[in-house]
This record gives C-alpha cells, structure tokens and sequence, in this order.
C-alpha cells in the first residue's frame, strides 16, 4: 500500500477539526481496548492501522509498543462492523475486547497514533514484572463479593482521578504521574502481602502490568477489576444493582468523565463547593487541571486563578512578552501535584 508522509497524519487546527465534527450527520461510539502482546515493526504497523483507521473517520489516541497496543477511539456508528473487521485483520489483535463508552460525547478531535516505549508510562525495569503471571480478573459481582469480604481495595490511578469517584473503601495513591505509583502502591501495602488485594482501574490496563509488579514483590492474593471502571459501569446498570463505586469516572479525552452515580465527591479547588467537574485551564500557558463549579467558571472565565485570568486578558503580544521574560509562574509550573491549593493563589 502507498502513501505519503502527509496522508500519515492529521495537521488540521483545532478550529478546522472543530468545525468537522460540528457537521458530522452521524452518531459515534466511543471505545477502548487494549492487550499485553509482543510487537514487531512498530512503524510499518502504526502507518498500516493509521490508513485503515483514518478512512473510515476514527478519530482517537493510540500508543503502540514492543509490548502491545492501548487504545481510545471514536468510531462512526455506520462504520462500526468494519472497523470490527479491521482489527480481526490483525492476526494479534483479533481476539481484543472492546469496551464501550456508557456516556456518549465529543470524546476526540482527531487520529493520533504514537509509537511509545510503554503503553502505560510506568517506567519500571523489566526485571520488576512479568506479564505471564498476573492477578485474577474478577467479574463485577465477584469484585462485589470480595469488597463485601472485607478484602483491600486500591485505586491503581492517579489522585486526580479518584478525587471524583473511586470505590468508597478504596486506598487512595497520592501520585499524579503513572510512573510514581507502583513504588507508592507497594508502600501503601506494606504489611497485607498475605491479604486479599483487589485492584480497579479505568479499563483494566493499568491494572495488568501493576498486578505482575504486586505477584513479583511478593503480595500472594492479587485479583483486578476485569474490564475496569466501563465494564463495571455497564453490568451494574445491565443488572440493576447498587454500585460501590460513587460518582464520575474520570476518562482521557475530551468529555473529562462518566457519571456512574449522583455523588458528587469533590470540591472546588478555588471555593470548595461540591463539585466534580474538571476543567483545563483557559490560559494556554498554565493549562492545569482542576476542579472548578460553575459559579468560579463564571467568575474566573475558566481559568484557575487570578493571575491566569488577568493574563489571559491581554493581547497576545503582551502575553508573549511576559512569557519571554519569565517573571510569572502558573499554577501547573508551580505545582508538582494534582491537588492545588488554588483558592489560596486566587486571594490578593
């Protein structure tokens, strides 16, 4: 198959790529899969799917590695069958599972397929796991039973994300960067090696290679959610039953979560009023992101705090003045953690 670099990706702006989705005429399914499998050729694979995926309009973010494949995508519901079809066609992803959106939404803008070093950036030596021996894949009702056992529960996610919604006995990391939370993990262990652990995630993938590092530092009962928060999401509502995990899950794209109950778990970052909904920044040279209501939305027009938004104010020559001489700080420059005592930085 020919092609050239140009057709490889996409170099629209978010403007154009904005523009083409409000024309869209159709529905989209937005999925994620992923699978622990070893990867050859990386580039004339990445190329291969990036032709195959792109004419038929999927739009998402997928990393490939030696180690496998992680995905999210927006499919064109008409397109559905032949990207099924699509995947089957690679003889080491034909057996996949899928798992689906609950929450419909604009999820991505366009296609992004990024060859990586790991499909989940935990950046431990291999000699720190092995992907043969992993914990046991729970169903949701046996997650269930084993929760109401009184097995250990920990969220293998960054703090940001369980700050609205994780499983109410959960064990929270206090990480924001997946490469900081085995070691964090282990730590916060320590003492139930011979315990009943469960571990959850958002689709189950962080859980995979986080359960070998758990068997290879000696922990004896490690068991993960299979098919993550989604699947979680989806038989709980299939079978009618009260879910234990309370309020949104957080998800990497553009609809910044899922509602999975009516709890509301966190707070505001600048009033601390009830709310879970995440908000990037609007100053692009801050773009933390955080927690905001409605009512600091309005007040600070989407930005994290007084500086951003004077800042964001200016003209852009301005801007780039202040940028160039460095005499101001952000909050996502000041802050190595995803729980910013913004409220604080707002008060003059």
């Amino acid at each position: 198959m020919k092609s050239n670099k140009i057709s490889l990706y996409n170099k629209k702006n978010k403007e154009q790529l904005l523009d083409d989705l409000s024309k869209e005429k159709f529905n989209r399914i937005t999925c994620s899969f992923y699978k622990y499998v070893k990867l050859n050729n990386l580039k004339e694979l990445r190329n291969e799917i990036y032709i195959i995926w792109d004419s038929l309009n999927i739009l998402g973010r997928i990393y490939l590695a030696r180690e496998g494949i992680n995905a999210q995508i927006s499919v064109p519901e008409h397109h559905w069958e032949k990207f099924e079809d699509s995947l089957i066609n690679f003889p080491k992803f034909n057996d996949i599972k899928i798992k689906k959106a609950i929450q419909e939404g604009q999820a991505f803008l366009k296609l992004v397929i990024k060859i990586k070093d790991e499909i989940v950036a935990y950046k431990i030596k291999e000699n720190e796991f092995d992907m043969e021996k992993v914990g046991n894949h729970l169903s949701t009702s046996e997650f269930n039973d084993a929760i109401d056992g009184g097995a250990v529960v920990i969220d293998i996610r960054n703090y940001y994300e369980s700050e609205v919604g994780k499983f109410e006995s959960a064990i929270i990391p206090n990480v924001d960067r997946s490469e900081d939370l085995l070691p964090e993990i282990r730590e916060l262990l320590r003492g139930y090696e011979d315990e009943k652990v469960l571990m959850y995630c958002t689709g189950g993938i962080r859980c995979e290679k986080a359960s070998s590092y758990l068997i290879k530092n000696g922990f004896n009962d490690v068991n993960q959610l299979k098919g993550g928060i989604i699947q979680y999401a989806h038989d709980i509502k299939q079978s009618g039953d009260k879910s234990k995990f309370i309020g949104k899950n957080f998800v990497f794209d553009h609809r910044l979560g899922e509602r999975i109950t009516d709890d509301i778990i966190g707070k505001c970052h600048q009033c601390g009023q009830a709310s879970d909904n995440h908000n990037d920044c609007a100053n692009e040279a801050c773009h933390i992101l955080f927690i905001q209501c409605n009512d600091c939305s309005d007040k600070y027009s989407n930005c994290c705090s007084v500086d951003c938004l004077e800042f964001n104010a200016l003209p852009k020559e301005d801007q780039n003045k202040i940028i160039k001489a460095g005499t101001i700080k952000f909050n996502a420059q000041k802050s190595n953690s995803t729980k910013p005592k913004l409220n604080s930085i707002n008060e003059h």
